[in-house]
């Protein structure tokens, strides 16, 4: 026991030495040191950010001395104006200690999301930064866990907005996952639960950081990132741009702005090929609908099939969600039921109404989906349209079949409004699996079975799908492409004031 004793002493003492050294160099060779690593020092980034001269850094009271390495330098926080608006901000200092998390340096962010939920103030975190602080053994998970409770604490009260330019390992990479967006830039970014040295020392292999956690696995497989840029300059300026479309808190709303003309809104009368099996761009259908160049997307790389993003239409700030028909023609996997219901949810929780626009075959089939959960991971965006309050406006520009119809924002399930284009179809499958199926004897038993066929696929076409010759109940209008932009602007006008108050209840219980 005293052997022990006498050893964490050392190590303390150690440790101690190595604080002091790292001390005893200047504020400048510590910046220099980390533009030699191709970033940005703490300061400079908040610097960057905000608006001159408004940044007031909060102050947090010194260690106690308990802890053998307690710089709180290694993170900075304050408050200061973007375009005029209060935000919080912290900034990982990575010169200090790696950035890493003790108690103290923990304790310091979970004040500054305190104080930005008491204020109903969007939160901006910087995160470069080593993890929790190996050195300090539990007391720096205590401090993970702080950030982590403050995280959680503030969700759905204020916009919460990481901006991963360093490493971000360990239990502390849950801090960023656990906001809003999260924001990453080429080559620095890095984002793992178990690093390299970690994995090798369970499996013996060496793995290369981008393979655990680069910018291409958080932002095209694992959809861990948003947004991700080629530099720090361009990444903030993105921030600065998204918060644009955010409210400071669940208990405001977006900010209009002057209204933009659309200079593409004529294009709408070509995007959609004749031949329903021919693909097109729906992000050119969208462009032509919102305003001049307001359109955001949000995670374009992860799930691709579906797109959300933030727009404005005559100025107002709108969610968007649609299909992609380019990638698997627009049909919804587990990815993208999952990128979409997080989106709807983050709209809902922020009063940003949502215009849903429609083009699907169905929900994706196959025994890998199937393995992979598409009945869990599809009940999301059910659960997601139909637990949103927020006004919902869905637009069939083609095709809806199936459960696509129903989970994308429908009137079955809370949606307010349904248009459709002239030419568009509503049905539980497209006419040629459906007649494959309806009348496989009648087809088997016919002279020409070929033209028997193609005759029942027409008149299924035109007595079940097509919504200009029988229009269902449940759809509000059928509008021409041209009409589309000044629909949905009067549709929303007329929400504007919708308001549903909730049910009592503890909390939902959304299939996770």
């Amino acid at each position: 026991m005293q052997y022990l004793i006498i050893k964490n002493m050392n190590l303390k003492y150690n440790l101690n030495k190595k604080y002091q050294r790292t001390l005893a160099t200047t504020e400048a060779e510590r910046l220099a040191s980390q533009h030699a690593l191709g970033k940005l020092g703490a300061q400079e980034r908040i610097d960057i950010l905000l608006d001159h001269n408004t940044f007031q850094e909060i102050s947090f009271p010194e260690s106690n001395g308990s802890e053998p390495t307690a710089p709180l330098d290694a993170v900075i926080i304050g408050s200061g104006k973007i375009n005029g608006r209060t935000v919080f901000i912290f900034s990982q200092n990575f010169q200090i200690m790696g950035g890493t998390i003790s108690h103290q340096v923990g304790m310091k962010i979970a004040l500054l999301l305190k104080t930005a939920k008491e204020q109903k103030a969007p939160v901006i975190g910087i995160y470069d930064s080593g993890g929790a602080r190996i050195q300090d053994g539990v007391s720096a998970l205590a401090g993970v866990g702080e950030i982590l409770f403050h995280n959680i604490e503030c969700s759905g009260i204020v916009p919460l907005i990481a901006v991963v330019v360093g490493p971000c390992a360990g239990g502390a990479a849950y801090s960023p996952a656990l906001c809003d967006f999260v924001f990453c830039v080429d080559t620095i970014s890095k984002m793992y639960i178990t690093g390299p040295d970690a994995v090798k020392s369970v499996t013996h292999e060496t793995v290369d950081p981008d393979d655990l956690g680069g910018t291409k696995v958080l932002s095209q497989k694992s959809g861990v990132a948003h947004f991700c840029y080629e530099n720090e300059l361009q990444c903030f300026s993105e921030v600065k741009r998204l918060l644009e479309y955010l409210p400071q808190s669940c208990t405001d709303q977006s900010m209009p702005i002057e209204a933009r003309d659309n200079n593409y809104s004529d294009d709408l009368l070509s995007i959609i090929p004749e031949d329903d099996h021919i693909p097109y761009d729906m992000k050119r259908l969208i462009e032509s609908v919102v305003d001049n160049n307001s359109f955001m997307e949000v995670q374009p790389l992860f799930a691709p099939n579906i797109i959300c993003g933030f727009a404005r239409l005559k100025g107002n700030t709108i969610g968007v969600v649609a299909q992609q028909p380019n990638i698997l023609a627009g049909a919804i996997d587990v990815n993208a039921s999952v990128k979409a219901s997080r989106f709807v949810r983050f709209c809902d929780a922020f009063n940003t109404p949502i215009i849903t626009i429609v083009d699907s075959p169905g929900f994706l089939p196959g025994t890998e989906q199937e393995h992979k959960g598409i009945i869990r991971h599809g009940a999301k965006l059910v659960f997601a349209y139909a637990e949103a309050t927020v006004p919902k406006i869905s637009l069939i520009t083609r095709k809806a079949y199936g459960g696509a119809y129903i989970a994308m924002g429908s009137r079955h399930i809370g949606g307010d409004i349904t248009f459709v284009w002239q030419k568009a179809k509503i049905a539980v499958m497209g006419a040629e699996p459906a007649v494959n199926i309806m009348f496989r004897k009648e087809i088997a038993c016919s002279a020409n079975p070929d033209a028997t066929r193609q005759s029942l696929i027409e008149e299924y076409a035109q007595t079940l799908e097509l919504c200009q010759d029988n229009k269902p109940e449940f759809i509000d209008r059928i509008i021409s492409p041209d009409q589309t932009r000044q629909t949905l602007s009067h549709a929303l006008r007329l929400l504007n004031s919708k308001y549903k108050l909730p049910l009592q209840k503890k909390h939902v219980n959304i299939p996770l």
